[in-house]
C-alpha cells in the first residue's frame, strides 16, 4: 500500500498524475466536533497508479496536489462529489476544475436517484465492498492495513467504473445530460460560508420582514461564532433556537433568557449581548436588511390526483429510456406542472427533458394521454393516435 507521508513522494506522484487524462479522488474526514472538516486522508488513482496521501503527516505541503485539482486538462472523477468539493474548496480557495461525478452518471444510466458507491460497484463490477472500516476514526494513527485497504478501494473501483460509464454515456448520447446536471456543483456559493447567507440553510416559516430580518441576523451571528470557535453550528445554538429568536425577537438579555429554545444560562454568556444587539439592529433596519424572498406562486386546490398521475407518467417514461426520474423532474417540478401546465418554469419543459417527459406531461394534462391498466401493468395511451 503506497501511503504518502513525505514531500518527495507527493511531488513524484503529482508529477506522474499531471500527465494522465483523469484522476479518481476520494477523501476521509472528520467533522463531529468542528465547523470545518478535518481532512484525514486523500485517496487518488490514475490509470496505472494509486496512492493514499496522509495530509496529517508533519510538514506535508499539499500545493502540488491542489494544482492537480485546479488543472482543467485532468478530469477529476468523484462519487457524490459535494462534500469532497467543499473540502477541496477550502484547500484551494477555488472550485476544482473539470469534475465528473459518477453518482450523476449512474442516474443518467438508470441506476436510480442518489445511487450509493457500493450499489454502483455491485451493479457494474459485481463486487461487494467491505464496509468493516466504515466508521473508522480516520484521524488516529497508525491506520491498520484493513483501514487502508478499505480507503484505497474507494478510488481503485472508481477507476474501473469510469471508462465504461463514459463509453455508455457517449454511446447513448447522454454525456451532455450529465455535464448539465453537474454544472450547479461548480458554483462557488455552494462551498462558501458567508455569514450573511447562512439563513438560507434554514426553513423560512414566516414571510414577514421583521421575522426574516431576525432570522437572517440570528443565523449570521451563529455562523460567525461557529467559524471563530471552529465548532459545529449546533454547538453554538440549535436550529430551533434560530426560529424562536426570529419569532420572539428578544429585545434584551432578560427576554432572551425566557426563550424555550435558548439553553439555560446562555443569557449570562459573553456572546448573548452581541446576539441581542445584532437582532435589534437587524429589526430596526428590516426594510433594507431582511432578505427578499421570491414571489410565492399560489397553487390551485385539489392537485393531489393530478400530481400522482404525472409522477406515474414520469416513472413510465424514465423506465422506458432507463434514467433516474429525479434527473428529469423533481417533486417541485411536478407540482408546478400540475398547477400551471405549459406556463410552469421547470427544466422538464426544456431540452432533452421535454422530449422524454415534458411533451407527454402536457398531453396528459390536456386529456390527450390516458393512463390505464393492462393486467397489472400501467400503460400510457396517446389518444391522438
Amino acid at each position: 500500500m503506497n501511503v504518502i507521508t513525505t514531500q518527495d513522494a507527493l511531488n513524484a506522484f503529482c508529477e506522474r498524475a499531471a500527465e494522465k487524462p483523469f484522476m479518481c479522488v476520494d477523501t476521509e474526514f472528520m467533522r463531529e466536533s468542528t465547523f470545518y472538516s478535518i481532512l484525514c486522508l486523500i485517496q487518488a488513482a490514475t490509470e496505472d497508479d494509486e496512492v493514499i496521501i496522509d495530509p496529517l503527516a508533519e510538514g506535508l505541503d499539499l500545493s502540488p496536489f491542489n494544482a492537480l485539482l485546479m488543472d482543467e486538462a485532468i478530469i477529476k472523477v468523484l462519487h457524490a462529489a459535494r462534500q469532497d468539493m467543499e473540502i477541496f474548496y477550502q484547500m484551494c480557495g477555488a472550485v476544482p476544475a473539470n469534475i465528473f461525478d459518477t453518482q450523476i452518471a449512474a442516474m443518467a444510466l438508470g441506476f436510480g436517484d442518489s445511487t450509493g458507491y457500493g450499489a454502483l460497484v455491485k451493479g457494474r463490477l459485481d463486487i461487494n465492498l467491505d464496509k468493516g472500516a466504515r466508521f473508522t476514526d480516520w484521524s488516529r494513527r497508525p491506520l491498520s492495513e484493513k483501514q487502508l485497504k478499505y480507503a484505497i478501494a474507494d478510488v481503485t473501483h472508481l477507476r474501473d467504473l469510469y471508462p465504461d460509464l463514459v463509453a455508455e454515456l457517449e454511446e447513448k448520447g447522454r454525456m451532455s445530460w450529465v455535464l448539465e446536471e453537474m454544472a450547479p456543483q461548480m458554483e462557488e456559493k455552494l462551498y462558501t460560508f458567508e455569514p450573511e447567507n447562512a439563513w438560507e440553510r434554514l426553513k423560512v416559516r414566516n414571510p414577514k420582514k421583521h421575522y426574516l430580518a431576525a432570522l437572517k441576523a440570528a443565523a449570521a451571528w451563529r455562523e460567525r461564532q461557529a467559524i471563530e470557535k471552529d465548532i459545529p453550528r449546533r454547538r453554538v445554538l440549535k436550529d430551533d433556537a434560530m426560529y424562536d429568536l426570529a419569532q420572539q425577537k428578544p429585545k434584551d438579555i432578560a427576554a432572551l433568557g425566557r426563550l424555550r429554545g435558548i439553553p439555560r444560562g446562555f443569557e449570562k454568556s459573553r456572546s448573548a449581548k452581541d446576539l441581542v444587539e445584532s437582532l435589534n439592529a437587524a429589526i430596526a433596519n428590516a426594510d433594507d436588511y431582511a432578505p427578499k424572498l421570491p414571489k410565492v406562486q399560489h397553487m390551485p386546490p385539489n392537485l393531489g390526483p393530478t400530481i400522482e398521475m404525472l409522477k406515474t407518467l414520469l416513472r413510465l417514461r424514465t423506465e422506458y429510456v432507463d434514467i433516474a426520474p429525479r434527473m428529469v423532474a423533481n417533486n417541485a417540478d411536478i407540482e408546478k406542472l400540475a398547477a400551471f401546465g405549459d406556463k410552469a418554469d421547470v427544466a422538464a419543459l426544456k431540452g432533452w427533458r421535454k422530449e422524454i417527459f415534458g411533451d407527454d406531461a402536457l398531453k396528459l394534462l390536456s386529456g390527450k394521454i390516458a393512463l390505464r391498466l393492462e393486467g397489472r401493468k400501467v400503460v400510457a395511451t396517446d389518444l391522438d393516435e
